[in-house]
């Protein structure tokens, strides 16, 4: 079978297989063209082993990672094992044969619905699609969307998750359908806010990019300690929920006006490029050497123009994101 790219999917409009209207278990609607071409024939659908299906990815809901529990939709995980034991797995996963390991499989999505099967000891729904990384990512994100809208918190980790797995910003902004501005907005978060500190909040799905940059903004500016917020949150009412956390947290770190000593943050994107952040200012430092210096040179020639066009498109695009 060929390898499917992100171009060859392109102009196809198949939508994602339908559940009976009684199901808990519900099908996303989409017209998304790449994923509604993941969906493939009839053929493609098999009955495989949950055993046999390895993870694959990085995981795009943060409840599978928090220590908090996210707030019951009312398709929780038990009543999709309920929906699944009672009428059967309406809506096949995807999943593309391993790389490393003969006979096996990776799943690109449908984790719940998998280990929904693997705990009631049948055999998942799974449709086998050969797709690159590019599109299983891209796939994996536009289910997600159609399912569920990941929160502002879900999405910067996600992205972050996305890159740490070693893709670049396009692959980031593609999956998650975002502008460079928004990209940019979610990696304010996930730098300046401690995983621990994240993981105690949950994912606030009421909760937009306001509440998580003031947040991200106490951390920046030194009002807050990952030491303070996890003490914080680890004495609040356990009964708060994710949003309410969140919203305690920030409120609490105002109220104290704690400052700690800010250490400049460095991020290195590429060898022999610095990005220095402070409390008052943003440095970006290029060496002019070695494999870096062609590019030295052409940034030094491009990057007011660059910085313009950014500025621009950061002005149009937030009010957007503030919703």
């Amino acid at each position: 079978m060929a390898r499917k790219t992100l171009r060859d999917m392109s102009g196809i409009a198949n939508t994602i297989a339908r559940s009976s209207s009684s199901s808990p278990e519900k099908a996303p609607k989409t017209s998304a063209p790449a994923l509604g071409a993941l969906q493939g024939s009839l053929t493609s659908i098999r009955e495989i082993d949950p055993n046999l299906i390895d993870d694959w990815g990085p995981k795009d809901r943060l409840d599978e990672f928090t220590t908090v529990n996210s707030e019951d939709d009312g398709e929780g995980f038990e009543t999709l094992k309920n929906s699944i034991r009672e009428g059967g797995q309406q809506v096949p996963i995807l999943v593309r044969r391993s790389k490393s390991a003969e006979g096996r499989f990776e799943s690109i999505y449908g984790r719940r619905r998998l280990r929904a099967c693997r705990e009631l000891g049948i055999k998942v729904r799974a449709n086998v699609q050969d797709v690159d990384d590019a599109t299983a990512l891209l796939a994996k994100g536009l289910e997600n969307a159609a399912r569920r809208n990941l929160s502002f918190y879900e999405k910067a980790r996600f992205a972050e998750a996305i890159q740490a797995a070693g893709h670049d910003s396009t692959t980031v902004r593609q999956v998650l359908n975002l502008s460079a501005s928004g990209h940019s907005h979610l990696t304010k978060v996930t730098q300046n806010i401690p995983t621990k500190v994240g993981d105690l909040i949950g994912a606030a799905p009421k909760s937009g990019r306001p509440r998580w940059t003031d947040l991200a903004d106490l951390f920046q500016e030194g009002k807050l300690t990952e030491k303070i917020a996890l003490d914080l949150l680890t004495a609040f009412n356990a009964a708060l929920t994710s949003d309410e956390r969140l919203e305690a947290l920030v409120k609490e770190a105002r109220k104290r006006g704690a400052k700690a000593p800010v250490s400049p943050r460095e991020i290195t994107p590429m060898e022999g490029v610095v990005i220095k952040s402070g409390r008052g200012s943003l440095s970006l430092s290029v060496k002019k050497s070695g494999g870096n210096a062609e590019f030295a040179n052409w940034l030094e020639g491009n990057l007011a123009e660059i910085i313009k066009k950014s500025y621009a498109e950061f002005t149009n695009v937030t009010s957007e994101d503030d919703n």
